[in-house]
């Protein structure tokens, strides 16, 4: 798939405010509502987008995208509502794992799916952390081509690993 259409599907996935660009020292990407994330070393190249992060493999075959809000509708709604939200766009979907995930102490909606992109029709998989906190809430997003898909999910592991709020 090419990076083009694996952006897309992460543009499609969340719809958020303007972004003035990602702020990212040593390594570590702290985001404006003030979570921060370590961002994978290899192979990875930031994006301009309108999510607080979003990284492209350049092998062009995965991406990754991190958004946090806090304010708006979005803070209310429950995470199973916010997962499906995430997903608008994509069809045909086949559940492949779900449930509740840790995540620094947070308790995540975990959710991994393969379907097709309604725009392009290419087959993906995509996975998603959804967590909840008492003003915000945070996307944390992998897509990549199912035959790719575990190739690079190590560094989105490690990236959702390094997930922390102040």
């Amino acid at each position: 798939m090419r990076a083009r259409a694996c952006a897309a599907a992460l543009a499609a996935a969340l719809a958020v405010g303007a972004c003035a660009g990602p702020r990212i020292e040593n390594g570590i990407f702290q985001a404006p509502s003030g979570y921060r994330v370590t961002v994978p070393r290899d192979g990875w190249v930031v994006e301009r987008s309108d999510a607080d992060l979003e990284l492209r493999h350049q092998g062009g075959t995965a991406a990754m995208l991190v958004n946090g809000t806090c304010e708006g509708p979005a803070v209310e709604r429950r995470p199973e509502v916010l997962v499906r939200q995430l997903l608008l766009g994509f069809r045909d979907r086949v559940v492949v794992e779900s449930g509740e995930a840790p995540v620094n102490g947070r308790v995540a909606t975990h959710t991994v799916m393969e379907g097709r992109m309604q725009k392009s029709d290419e087959r993906v998989r995509i996975e998603s952390y959804v967590m909840k906190g008492d003003r915000c809430v945070w996307d944390l997003l992998y897509v990549a081509e199912p035959a790719a898909f575990d190739a690079t999910r190590g560094d989105f592991q490690r990236l959702v690993e390094s997930f922390a709020t102040p």
